[in-house]
């Protein structure tokens, strides 16, 4: 197992084990992270964002990860977290495919994807059975997201 593989698999641990920290300690200062939830992310935004979720689960969230794979410049991961969506309490397995860039040894960019209507219709029941596939609805959930950051954001500060 090569250095990024093991930090890859670090930051999934952390994850796995509500520790926002240790996942902090993964990525450069640079980091840009984008997923179908949030859109782009940069900076102290990121650390916030894993934070958030972590604090929402109450830790009722399952992480599980496979397939690490990694070089000197990107790497992947298959990740599946398990969860109850706060706005719904509806349970979601979501199966997300992660990709990295590496830079001095840590993350720079992460992206995140995953089936948006899947997850919707999980997340959201029958409104994102009808409209998950929409970018209308895509959009609603971006903005929601993005709020519930800004707001746990001012509550930190």
């Amino acid at each position: 197992m090569n250095q990024h593989q093991q930090l890859i698999e670090e930051f999934y641990a952390g994850f796995a084990t509500g520790n926002a920290k240790t996942m902090a300690s993964c990525y450069h200062i640079d980091i840009v992270f984008e997923d179908p939830a949030f859109g782009k992310l940069e900076g102290q935004d990121v650390l916030d964002m894993w934070e958030m979720l972590i604090e929402k689960s109450k830790g009722n969230m399952k992480i599980e990860f496979s397939d690490v794979r990694a070089d000197e410049l990107s790497g992947s991961v298959k990740w599946v977290a398990t969860y109850n969506f706060s706005k719904t309490n509806r349970n979601v397995v979501n199966v997300i495919r992660a990709s990295f860039v590496f830079k001095d040894g840590l993350i720079i960019k992460h992206t995140d994807e995953f089936d948006f209507w899947k997850w919707s219709k999980q997340a959201l029941g029958l409104p994102g059975y009808l409209l998950g596939w929409s970018g209308f609805m895509q959009q609603k959930v971006r903005q929601n997201a993005l709020q519930s950051l800004r707001y746990y954001q001012s509550k930190k500060r």
